[in-house]
Formats: C-alpha cells, structure tokens, sequence
C-alpha cells in the first residue's frame, strides 16, 4: 500500500509551518497506515528526521533545512530531481529509496506551495539584524554600550 499523499503533503506543510504538535499527530496517522516493509521504514524515518531537523535550532549548520530557501522554485525543483534519480538508483536498498523517495516528495509539495509568507529558515537572525540596525539608526534610543560608558564616567 502506497504512502497517502494528501497525509503527507499535510505533513510537510506543518512541517514547514513549524506546528509541530499538529506535525506529530499527522506522523502517527501515517505510521499507521504503513505497512511494515523496508522502503516504508527509510520513508517514515526521513519524515521523522525532517520534523526533527525543523524543530531543531536554525543556525546547526549541518542540516539539510537551514540551509534550503523555501522560496526559490529552481533549487527545490534540481532537489527533487536529484532525490528522485537516487530513488530509480537500483544500487541503493529498499530502506535508501524510501528515504530518498520521501524527500522527493517533499521537495514536490514545498515547490507546489505558495511559501511567500514563510521566512526563510535564517528569517529569525535576519528579523534580529533588522530591529539592531532600527536600534542603531535611532540616536535617541539607549544602548547597552551608552550605559557601560556612563559606569565608567
């Protein structure tokens, strides 16, 4: 039995919307109506590892995630290609196909969504870096820096 599709591209909307108690709910469905095969286990273990790679901080440069721009089309299309070629790759095991397959699909879904409202995965340090650069801007405001110079005053 195939993967339900509308349950996972459910799935990585969440995901990409950080509802991840929704995320985990969706998750156990899904388990559920797996059927305990080898391609299924790499499928559902990518789809935990995304989940766990989104949840996790932003700046771990090590993750796949942080590092991808939701909103440029042509990277995640060349991603979905290149999972889908190691999916037709003979060479690699049921449990390899199912974990490329299942990022395939995401790549699908996140390139058929409309991600203009969602900040990058870097929008935090960059929202950050906007309101510093307000702060410096504004000659009135305090800074921490005008209240050490006035302690050794």
């Amino acid at each position: 039995m195939p993967v339900p599709s509308a349950l996972v591209a459910r799935y990585f909307q969440l995901l990409v919307y950080r509802q991840f108690t929704e995320a985990e709910r969706e998750l156990e469905r899904l388990k559920q109506k797996m059927h305990k095969t080898e391609w299924n286990r790499g499928y559902f273990r990518a789809l935990y590892g995304m989940m766990l790679a989104r949840r996790s901080n932003n700046n771990d440069s090590y993750t796949f995630f942080s590092k991808l721009d939701l909103n440029d089309k042509t990277v995640l299309h060349n991603y979905k290609r290149e999972f889908s070629e190691h999916v037709k790759n003979r060479l690699h095991g049921d449990f390899d196909r199912g974990f490329f397959s299942a990022w395939s699909d995401c790549m699908r879904v996140l390139n058929r969504m409309d991600l203009s409202n969602v900040p990058a995965t870097n929008g935090a340090s960059t929202a950050l870096a906007k309101k510093l650069e307000t702060v410096e801007a504004d000659k009135n405001q305090a800074t921490i820096q005008d209240f050490f110079e006035e302690e050794k005053a």
